[in-house]
């Protein structure tokens, strides 16, 4: 049996989905899971096999969404487009955050 490895980075992207299931809020509205496709391509495209991406609940941060979180960075990014996915991840690969995108950390 292989040891699994554990992911370096772990990206959290709010889809908006609620207890019920469906997909509701800013997030979703502002096309959170057209972007959560985006990243999984650039994740392969780089070849950062150490980055695990996962999409979420509603992160109650509607007013900055989309929304992203990279832990164990603990940053969080909002009103995240393209542009911004590549931004941030050029900085994740650079170990530092990416300050135009970033509004906790």
């Amino acid at each position: 049996m292989s040891k699994l490895q554990k992911p370096k980075h772990h990206i959290f992207v709010c889809a908006s989905f609620r207890a019920g299931g469906e997909a509701q809020g800013v997030c979703d509205r502002k096309q959170a899971k057209s972007l959560i496709q985006y990243l999984e391509n650039e994740i392969v495209d780089r070849g950062l096999d150490d980055v695990l991406i996962s999409s979420t609940g509603c992160l109650k941060l509607c007013d900055h969404g989309p929304v992203m979180m990279i832990y164990p960075d603990n940053y969080w990014y909002g009103e995240v487009n393209e542009d911004a996915i590549d931004e941030i991840l050029d900085a994740l690969e650079e170990g530092e955050p990416a300050s135009d995108y970033l509004f906790a950390s």
